[in-house]
C-alpha cells in the first residue's frame, strides 16, 4: 500500500505535539482530484488546534489523530470521475472545518473539485498558498458587512494576513477604510488605499476584528452598527443594536479564482515570510507564537 507523509497532532499540547507520521494513499472519487501539495501556509488557526483550543470546545472528535493545515498549492495528479481539471494542473485551495484526519500539511491531499481554483500564471506556489483561506475569510467578511456606500469601517490587524485582504476588498465594496495596526505598519496600511490609526476610537459604522479583540472591538461600533469577528464559536455578545456575525471560512473555488488573480496582478499583497520544509512544522508553529512576523511561514513537503 502506498503511504504519504502528514503533519498531525494525537494529544494537543503546542507544538511539541506535532508529529509526522504515514498515512495511506487515497484515490480521487466522484467530483474529487488527488494533489500532490507543493507549499502549505502556517496560520494562527492551526497554533490554536496544536494547542488544544477547539478541542477543548468540543469541535474536534477524531479517535487517532487531527490534521493540520487549511489551505494549500500543488499539482492535481489524479481525477476522479465528472471533473474536468486536467492532471498537471497547478491549483490551490483550501480545507475546511476542525474535525478532520487529515490537512494540509501533508505530500498529498483528496479534495472536491469545487474547492479548488487554478493557480495563475505568474503565481508562485508559496505565494498562492497563502490566499485560500485568509482570502476567502476576508472575502466572506465583506459580504457579511455588505456594501460601505461611504461608511465608515475599521480593520483591526490591519497588517495582519486577513486584515490586509480585508483593508483592499472593503474599499472594492464602497467602505470608508481605516486600518488599525502597529506605528511600524503604517507605510502597509496606507499602501492599500486605507486610512491609518495606532489607536481604538469608538464611533466607526463598521469593524472588522482581523486581530480578534472580541468585546473591545464591539466597544469601538457605533450603536446600531456591525461587528464581524474572526473567532468560530466565541462571538461577542451583542449589545446597543450592535449586529455581531462570525466569519468561518469556507472553501469555494469560484471565489478563490479572482482572488489568486488579483494576487498575481498585485492588487492583493502576496506575503511569504520564509518558506521550510514540513519536518520543520514546529518550528516554524513557535516562530509564528512569537509574533511580529508580517507575512506567512509556508511549508514544503
Amino acid at each position: 500500500m502506498s503511504t504519504f507523509r502528514s503533519a498531525v497532532v494525537r494529544t494537543p499540547n503546542g507544538p511539541d505535539s506535532i508529529e509526522i507520521i504515514d498515512v495511506p494513499e487515497a484515490n480521487p472519487g466522484f467530483g474529487q482530484v488527488r494533489v500532490a501539495i507543493a507549499a502549505a501556509a502556517v496560520n494562527p488557526v492551526d497554533l490554536a488546534l496544536a494547542a488544544g483550543v477547539f478541542h477543548g470546545l468540543g469541535l474536534v472528535n477524531q479517535p487517532d489523530h487531527t490534521g493540520l493545515g487549511w489551505d494549500f498549492a500543488g499539482t492535481v495528479t489524479a481525477t476522479g470521475p465528472e471533473v474536468d481539471i486536467p492532471v498537471g494542473s497547478r491549483v490551490a485551495g483550501l480545507v475546511a472545518g476542525f474535525d478532520r484526519d487529515f490537512g494540509t500539511y501533508a505530500e498529498q491531499l483528496v479534495v472536491s473539485a469545487g474547492d479548488i481554483a487554478l493557480v495563475p500564471d505568474g503565481l508562485g506556489m508559496p505565494e498562492a498558498a497563502t490566499v485560500p483561506l485568509n482570502g476567502l475569510a476576508a472575502t466572506q467578511i465583506v459580504d457579511l458587512l455588505g456594501d460601505g456606500d461611504g461608511r465608515s469601517l475599521l480593520v483591526t490587524g490591519a497588517a495582519g494576513a486577513v486584515g490586509g485582504y480585508v483593508l483592499a476588498l472593503a474599499r472594492d465594496r464602497g467602505w470608508r477604510v481605516t486600518g488599525l495596526a502597529r506605528a511600524a505598519d503604517e507605510e502597509f496600511v496606507r499602501g492599500l488605499g486605507a486610512g491609518f490609526v495606532t489607536e481604538p476610537t469608538p464611533g466607526w459604522d463598521a469593524v472588522a476584528d482581523g486581530a480578534a479583540l472580541q468585546e473591545r472591538a464591539v466597544a469601538m461600533v457605533r450603536d446600531g452598527g456591525r461587528f464581524v469577528g474572526v473567532q468560530p464559536g466565541t462571538a461577542p455578545e451583542e449589545e446597543r443594536g450592535i449586529t455581531v456575525r462570525v466569519v468561518v471560512a469556507r472553501p469555494d473555488g469560484a471565489r478563490l479564482a479572482p482572488l489568486l488573480a488579483a494576487t498575481a496582478n498585485g492588487h492583493l499583497p502576496a506575503r511569504v515570510h520564509t518558506v521550510v520544509p514540513l519536518e520543520r512544522a514546529a518550528e516554524a508553529h513557535r516562530a509564528v507564537a512569537k509574533g511580529g512576523v508580517r507575512g506567512k511561514y509556508v511549508l514544503r513537503p
